[in-house]
């Protein structure tokens, strides 16, 4: 055995682990997503490559704020970003170093520009869901249909489907909460036979050998049999089985993000949309249109699971008319127009053509 200051009943001291793999075991104690675990390792290797491969021990405000101002002020980052490599940082002296950060002076904070959401017509919604066909048809019902964001349609689990109430329970959602929203009855026939299918290649992967899914947490220690079990599946598995980078085992993860992004924004040019539209249009459209049918403000905001009713407010932007609302003078005008030349007598032989506009 080896020995220690001498002392032949001391083995030697593991070595100590690398900073960003202390960055990763921090991040997977406090159960934060597998997501939030690269964004943060990503931001703190550049951090680092920024002042010269220097040990983040040996820097202090000082150079976390000049990090951020470059970030901000050369690379011309959104508020957005900035934030996420300041929460980065933050995590790092905080919960891996444990030291903390004292007020950084002399940062310069991105501004975070005040956008509009796009949002589709309904007539516009259903020309694009007549492009798609089978699962991306129904997992863009979802979207529009229950307010699901993408990785909350991909992460949908069998369970969380309940038919009965007609209702599905969002797990894990943003924030790391969970909610309850719709199921349409459009996509309730469509699912159902997908599940069949779905179901189906559960029970090959089973015989082969697989079959096994990967689970939140410690919840495969708690429940071994589990990641077998059919209600634990993903409601749209991928085609093809894959390495869990994780543990190494073979599994049948969810599809890609790519397989709905890709094919909502061919769907939008075959339906001649010249709008940006993208898998989150669907969600945007989905809150305004509840809210142009006369539903509550509160029931939208906790069917999109925000936070705070003011988010779900920059919907009302679109409501009925364009331009919060107010009617165009222009408008007014030409009604006016239209409705004297309709009242005046048309004996003097001056045609009047009712359609001309200017």
């Amino acid at each position: 055995m080896a020995a220690d200051n001498g002392n032949p009943g001391m083995a030697a001291a593991a070595p100590k682990p690398r900073l960003l793999q202390q960055v990763r075991d921090a991040i997977r104690r406090k159960h934060y997503s597998p997501r939030t675990e690269q964004s943060y390792v990503h931001w703190i290797r550049r951090f680092v490559y920024f002042h010269g491969k220097r040990h983040p021990a040996e820097l202090g405000e000082v150079e976390v704020t000049a990090f951020l101002n470059h970030l901000a002020r050369d690379r011309k980052v959104a508020s957005a970003t900035q934030n996420q490599a300041l929460s980065a940082l933050l995590f790092l002296y905080r919960e891996v170093m444990g030291q903390p950060l004292a007020w950084l002076d002399g940062l310069d904070r991105a501004k975070r520009p005040v956008r509009t959401p796009t949002v589709l017509t309904r007539a516009e919604v259903s020309s694009i869901l007549d492009q798609l066909k089978g699962a991306r048809w129904i997992m863009a019902g979802l979207l529009y249909g229950a307010g699901l964001r993408l990785r909350e349609c991909l992460k949908l689990r069998v369970k969380d489907v309940d038919f009965g109430y007609g209702q599905i329970i969002v797990r894990d959602g943003k924030g790391a909460k969970d909610r309850v929203t719709m199921l349409p009855a459009a996509v309730i026939a469509p699912l159902q036979q997908h599940l069949i299918g779905a179901r189906a290649l559960h029970e090959r992967d089973l015989a082969a050998g697989y079959g096994g899914v990967e689970l939140p947490d410690a919840l495969r220690l708690k429940y071994p049999r589990a990641e077998r079990d059919w209600n634990w599946k993903f409601v749209f598995p991928s085609y093809k089985l894959s390495v869990d980078k994780s543990s190494g085992e073979i599994r049948r993860h969810h599809v890609y993000e790519n397989y709905l992004i890709r094919a909502v924004k061919q769907a939008a040019r075959a339906a001649g949309i010249t709008k940006h539209v993208s898998c989150h249009t669907l969600r945007h459209s989905f809150a305004t249109h509840l809210l142009e049918g006369g539903y509550d403000i509160r029931t939208v905001q906790e069917l999109l699971g925000h936070q705070s009713v003011e988010t779900t407010m920059i919907y009302t932007h679109v409501m009925n008319k364009g331009g919060r609302g107010v009617r165009s003078p222009l408008d007014h005008a030409e009604e006016q127009r239209m409705q004297y030349h309709a009242a005046r007598p048309a004996d003097d032989g001056i045609r009047l053509d009712l359609q001309h506009t200017r």
